[in-house]
């Protein structure tokens, strides 16, 4: 089936670098529809000469848009959020064709990565210093807050919207010059949104975008990490990278933002409200087909309820339709691509071996297509298992019976992970008690739905450090400089 968008010019097959699509050197990469497998655009497969480009180019537009006052950059800013919702159907169906997830969840995905446009727009103009009380007479000592350079942003695949824009977003509220690395499987969305940013305003070198395959992908990187004008690297994706990045950037000291693996625990104590636990699950677990970092990779269900929630949840799992998202019914999509289906049925597989039994799925979807996999639950989970140990990133849901509090929160906090973890209780200490003990940047307290823009979103331990989204969001684009003024007596 064609993609037929109301605005076709949306579809972009070229980098973005110094205010024009160029077109790079060399081969280009295909662009696939998760569901069939097949081409929906080309774009370029860059390398190190592009690259290069894009760090002249924002390097270059980085004094002038610095020194822009704040009023104006949140007023461009402000219209690009005006044109992305402008857009929202548009964009939702690119989401959906590249990425694979319902239609519906694609709408719903450039509403969220608006948000984050919105609202670092507004806190354009409240990065405000500090007035220093002086410890001797005639001198006046301030702390300033600066953009800290041009910043290299590198998204993932499973939120092409959402990750750029609350990326980009700060970056530009604050002050610095961006270039942008997406995700090899889903860059059209993000060429997009470039292409919005422009019309929006955003002066030319500003906001450089360039396209590579996972193969290429290192040459364009190293580029940047070698490359000392580049202050800044965000990025989100899996820890081992996040850990090369990391060692890379020690050479010039970069400021790095780092959103990596999670292995979220998601804890129903018995004094819960089961049915409430299961809505929240539902949600935590499958929007997106279970591609998200925060998605509940292992479900502890204290014993006396274990039988209802597990009666509950199959039922509520069972009953979800998988299609593909040209499908309105379809509310899990394609997996995004063949080697996402293998690890699912490779950590379904070992779970089974071991001893968990299936309570619904467990299999693959072959008369959909090759990238389905049914959303599954798993009863009889234990450490052992590699669900329990890796992040499957897939509609699966291992449930693991405990006894005691002192018990869930050890089997919770033992991973080297640490982004997000949830609890369902109607104890009021039981709830401060576990909030406090759980090792992770994010909780979820009787919710499922933790993301929002007004809210610092980030991991400790192996799932790295930094903040998205909020003030402090804000603050990892920021450098302070102190100022000390004297002879004023």
């Amino acid at each position: 089936m064609p993609l037929t968008l109301t605005r076709p010019a949306l579809i972009r097959s070229a980098n973005f670098i110094g205010g024009e699509w160029t077109v790079a050197t060399g081969a280009r990469l295909d662009v696939t529809d998760p569901a069939t497998g097949d081409t929906i655009a080309c774009v370029p497969d860059s390398g190190a000469g592009d690259a290069l480009a894009a760090l002249d180019a924002a390097h270059a537009a980085f004094p002038a848009w610095r020194k822009l006052p704040a009023k104006q950059r949140a007023a461009i800013i402000k219209h690009w959020n005006d044109l992305v919702l402008a857009h929202q159907d548009d964009l939702g169906k690119l989401i959906s064709r590249e990425q694979g997830k319902p239609l519906a969840e694609g709408k719903g995905e450039v509403a969220y990565a608006a948000s984050y446009i919105e609202w670092f727009a507004e806190e354009a103009t409240r990065m405000n210093g500090e007035v220093i009380p002086a410890p001797v007479p005639g001198r006046r000592m301030f702390a300033l807050r600066e953009p800290v350079g041009v910043v290299a942003a590198i998204t993932p695949w499973n939120f092409p919207a959402a990750m750029i824009a609350r990326k980009i977003a700060p970056a530009l509220a604050a002050g610095c010059t961006v270039v942008c690395k997406p995700a090899e499987d889903t860059p059209l969305t993000s060429l997009a949104l470039v292409l919005l940013a422009h019309e929006a305003g955003v002066p030319p070198g500003v906001l450089n975008i360039v396209t590579a395959s996972r193969e290429k992908t290192p040459e364009v990187v190293d580029v940047w990490l070698d490359d000392s004008r580049v202050r800044k690297i965000t990025f989100t994706g899996s820890t081992p990278v996040g850990k090369h990045l990391a060692r890379r950037s020690a050479e010039t000291l970069k400021k790095l933002s780092l959103e990596l693996g999670g292995n979220a625990p998601f804890i129903v104590f018995e004094d819960a409200d089961v049915g409430a636990a299961v809505d929240g699950f539902m949600a935590a677990k499958f929007r997106n087909g279970g591609q998200t970092c925060v998605c509940p990779n292992r479900v502890f269900v204290q014993r006396r309820v274990f039988e209802a929630f597990a009666h509950q949840l199959a039922a509520r799992v069972a009953a979800l339709q998988v299609g593909p998202a040209s499908d309105p019914a379809s509310q899990i999509g394609p997996m995004i691509n063949g080697r996402a289906v293998q690890k699912i049925e490779r950590h379904v597989n070992d779970a089974v071996a071991k001893g968990a039994k299936v309570l619904t799925g467990g299999r693959r979807l072959a008369e959909l297509g090759a990238t389905y996999y049914a959303p599954t639950v798993l009863a009889g989970a234990d450490a052992t298992m590699a669900c329990a140990c890796e992040e499957t990133f897939g509609p699966v849901a291992p449930l693991t019976v405990f006894d005691t509090e002192e018990e869930v929160i050890a089997a919770a906090n033992d991973t080297p992970f640490g982004l997000a973890a949830y609890f369902y209780s109607q104890d009021v200490r039981r709830i401060w008690r576990v909030a406090d003990a759980l090792e992770t940047g994010i909780v979820g307290v009787n919710e499922g739905a933790l993301a929002a823009e007004a809210a610092p979103f980030g991991g400790v331990k192996e799932s790295g450090y930094g903040r998205e989204g909020s003030t402090h969001g804000l603050d990892d684009y920021l450098h302070t400089k102190y100022v000390c003024q004297g002879g004023l007596d």
